[in-house]
């Protein structure tokens, strides 16, 4: 496709066959072909499930990925800031559920400015005086705010913490004239990195079990919740099994990284979704013996997680460690083992979302 100004270093290799291996480096790669798999088999398994896919957006931060993420089924975009709602909203993307409060007078007046023009928009909330805030806006904007009640599932962040405090703030959002409820949230972040898998699915469904009585509690009065959203990446195969959520809110499915590359799947099988952000990197010094200097460090990864691994370039064996804010050191397996000068190689990011 046309584009304009100037995007980078590699501005000159769009659209050019073969640049992948002529990139300057070190380069954020994302290999299209793994992310649209990831995407077709997300379609595929919540549709094997009977939910419904609403991804998160923090991991790309993209229009065209959102795009093809709705084109491929999913009802709309979850978003973790009022910015990236903002960027999704005014980019034409429906259904955008912001998943954090908004509770700063300046946001909340941000928030009812996106609210004209972005269709099907979507706040969660779990407090009164942000409820209160939300639907004095909405009436001084004379546009009805669609809220969603956020209830805790064990993280202790945002959410609800009883059934009770949820209960009284839909009934908030149901009195209120300009605000309408739009069902729950339930999101255990701490639960999506639990190494084994067993571990995890016991601790997720034990989680949502705070979320389960607030729709109980509403489908027994006659009023179920139009959509109850939670789950991630790594409970997108256990969730299910509660028959509580009708949306899932996946995100790091569609590049993945290292985190939840290392974590267990069930029954020790692969994962269902495959590594499609890499950082590209050249080795710029190879003068000792188990060891090669790279152009990419600190400053290449979020490094909150694990390490960084090779995905192809190295021998095999060989690990990563950072070397600094500019370089990466690659710790051969063998002391007998090298890479040349200006080899290239990649590395699977260590967690992607903020990358």
């Amino acid at each position: 496709m046309p584009q304009t100004g100037d995007l980078g270093a590699n501005t000159n290799l769009i659209g050019v066959a073969g640049s992948r291996q002529r990139l300057i480096t070190p380069a954020l790669v994302l290999d299209l072909e793994a992310m649209e798999r990831n995407i077709a088999r997300a379609k595929a398994h919540t549709e094997a499930n009977a939910v419904a896919l609403r991804p998160h957006s923090k991991t790309h931060k993209c229009l065209t990925i959102a795009r093809r993420q709705i084109e491929a089924g999913a009802l709309g975009i979850c978003c973790a800031t009022l910015g990236e709602a903002e960027i999704m909203g005014r980019g034409g993307i429906g259904g955008v559920l912001i998943t954090s409060p908004v509770v700063s007078e300046a946001k909340i007046e941000a928030l009812m400015a996106l609210n004209r023009g972005a269709d099907g928009l979507m706040q969660v909330v779990d407090n009164m005086t942000n409820m209160a805030a939300l639907g004095a806006a909405a009436a001084q904007a004379g546009l009805p705010l669609a809220v969603v009640v956020d209830v805790d599932a064990g993280l202790h962040r945002t959410g609800a913490a009883t059934v009770a405090d949820a209960l009284a703030l839909v009934e908030a959002a149901e009195s209120a004239e300009h605000l309408r409820f739009a069902g729950l949230q339930g999101y255990a972040g701490h639960v999506q990195h639990i190494e084994g898998f067993e571990d995890r699915r016991k601790t997720s469904l034990a989680e949502l079990e705070l979320l389960r009585g607030v729709r109980d509690a509403l489908v027994e009065r006659g009023t179920p919740p139009p959509i109850v959203s939670g789950a991630g990446t790594g409970t997108h195969d256990i969730d299910p099994e509660a028959e509580l959520l009708n949306e899932l809110q996946l995100g790091s499915y569609v590049v993945m990284d290292v985190e939840y590359n290392d974590i267990e799947c069930r029954g020790g099988k692969e994962w269902l979704f495959e590594s499609a952000l890499f950082v590209r990197a050249t080795v710029v010094s190879a003068n000792h013996d188990g060891s090669a200097t790279i152009d990419a460090g600190f400053k290449c990864f979020a490094t909150d997680g694990p390490k960084p691994k090779f995905a192809q370039g190295v021998p095999i064996g060989a690990s990563y460690e950072y070397f600094g804010d500019e370089h990466g050191r690659i710790v051969f397996a063998q002391t007998n083992e090298r890479l040349a000068l200006g080899d290239a190689l990649e590395c699977v990011v260590p967690h992607c979302d903020p990358t």
